[in-house]
């Protein structure tokens, strides 16, 4: 009878080993990404209670030019620039380490196209934010504080295929240093341009371009200066071929993440038409604000999930890449059920921080049990999202998203309010059961179906690396 026993034994303290070297390198990229996230959230924040000193104007021009025009942008670009979580993971599994650098360049160079693309937005926002029903004067100055932010515009096209590159060759310590010193000068330069110069509400636009190019510059820099010595090898002809393979890619994961990053925008503007709507409205606000920040740590594990998936799909090993995306799911999840029943057990104080005003608090109370299953929802779908990119199913899940949030999740939503009259609570509840729910039980789904021996064959490169690849080991044999 003891022979099995210790066995058994011998076998769950095995698992426990193997579970924690999987957690190591999974918190390697999370940990120094949570804290990434976070310090260009608060860089926002910071910003934004700035320019709330300076009068209610100003506050509103900056929050809308940051959550509606810059919102749209940086939505897109970052899901564009999540393409190189798949190459640059795959590439880096498979000891492929020159090809990181030119899938790098690649990007740089669809990004800041598709930059001047989306300018309009920055050239035109009074007039679109007229359109959409936005008092005049606040128009007026978010428009002229968007051409302010056309730099930082820019700055999305190198820092996020940056940021990408050096997780996936796992130097995430030089992505969290570089955040804190450009959040320590964003500090710095938001007093002094709005304090000691007295520039207004330019100033605070100027603060956030300044704190966005120290991110590409610190990170640039240690990229060229000899940090990368193996995967960045100078710039790259080679960076100009298989461009439009490269853009289909991107876009397929711009789009998958700007369906889920306009859902909720959506939710705002949908409660924003009821009657009678500006408590409701306040109230949504201030956990969506809530929800913003907690959500830093699964859109970090949406990135780890990616990337570590991708490695060991690169590297030919199918049980290690699945081993990845349970531990990536499970720690998420406990991290969101912390955080939910965090939420359900303070659901009477949360409102406090932000508002004192008792017919808000009230709302904010109703609304607490949803905002827990928000958090919670949350903790899963963009952990499994994150696997898709690390399997390079980013067209898959944008197809998903589509329907589930946009087929199911808004009309849902719609009818909750405008037939059954539930309010924003009906609202919220029908897009989040409706879509974000179903959303994530489809791709759970789909993800135990998958094959993920035929995948680790298979992973995704373009065909010209797949020709000189065979190339190479040709080349080897007649050798």
């Amino acid at each position: 009878m003891e022979a099995p026993l210790l066995g058994d034994s011998r076998e769950i303290q095995d698992l426990k080993q193997i579970i924690w070297i999987e957690s190591k390198k999974l918190w390697f990229i999370v940990g120094p990404a949570i804290f990434c996230r976070i310090s260009i959230y608060s860089m926002n924040v910071i910003t934004q209670a700035f320019a709330g000193h300076l009068g209610e104007t100003e506050l509103a021009a900056i929050s809308i030019v940051n959550n509606v025009i810059t919102g749209f942008t940086f939505g897109l670009l970052l899901g564009m620039a999540s393409a190189l979580e798949t190459l640059c993971g795959q590439a880096f599994g498979a000891k492929r380490y020159h090809m990181l650098g030119v899938y790098m360049q690649r990007s740089w160079i669809v990004l800041f196209l598709c930059c001047i693309l989306l300018l309009p937005f920055y050239i035109f926002a009074s007039p679109i934010l007229k359109l959409l029903g936005q008092p005049q004067n606040v128009a007026e100055l978010s428009g002229y504080v968007a051409l302010w932010m056309i730099p930082i515009h820019f700055s999305f096209a190198f820092q996020f295929p940056l940021q990408r590159f050096l997780q996936c060759q796992l130097k995430n310590s030089v992505i969290a240093w570089v955040s804190l010193f450009a959040l320590i000068v964003h500090l710095v330069v938001s007093w002094l341009f709005v304090y000691g110069l007295s520039l207004g509400v330019v100033g605070t636009a100027v603060t956030l371009n300044i704190s966005w190019w120290v991110l590409v510059v610190g990170m640039l820099l240690y990229v060229v200066c000899g940090g990368c010595p193996l995967t960045w090898t100078g710039f790259s002809i080679e960076a100009f071929s298989g461009l439009f393979e490269f853009l289909k890619l991107s876009v397929s994961s711009g789009i998958m993440l700007c369906l889920e990053n306009w859902y909720y925008r959506i939710l705002i503007l949908m409660t924003g038409n009821m009657k009678n709507a500006e408590i409701a409205v306040d109230a949504l606000s201030i956990c969506m604000a809530i929800n913003g920040w907690e959500m830093m740590i699964p859109l970090a594990f949406f990135a780890g999930a990616g990337i570590r998936v991708a490695n060991e799909l690169g590297a030919g090993n199918a049980k290690g890449a699945r081993f990845a995306a349970i531990v990536s799911v499970t720690t998420s999840v406990v991290i969101g059920i912390f955080f939910c029943l965090l939420i359900i057990i303070f659901h009477n104080a949360i409102g406090s921080i932000f508002s004192s005003s008792k017919p808000v608090l009230d709302a904010v109370n109703k609304l607490t049990v949803l905002l827990a299953f928000t958090i919670l929802f949350n903790s899963v779908q963009p952990v499994l999202s994150g696997m898709a990119v690390g399997l390079g199913w980013q067209a898959r899940v944008a197809y998903i998203n589509i329907a589930c949030y946009y087929i199911v999740g808004l009309p849902v939503g719609f009818l909750m309010e405008w037939v059954f009259h539930q309010g924003v609570e009906g609202i919220w509840a029908g897009m989040i059961f409706g879509g974000t729910a179903f959303q994530t039980l489809i791709i759970a789904v789909i993800t135990v179906r998958c094959d993920w021996e035929k995948e680790a064959r298979n992973f995704f490169f373009f065909e010209e690396t797949k020709l000189l690849y065979m190339y190479r080991e040709r080349l080897n044999i007649t050798q």
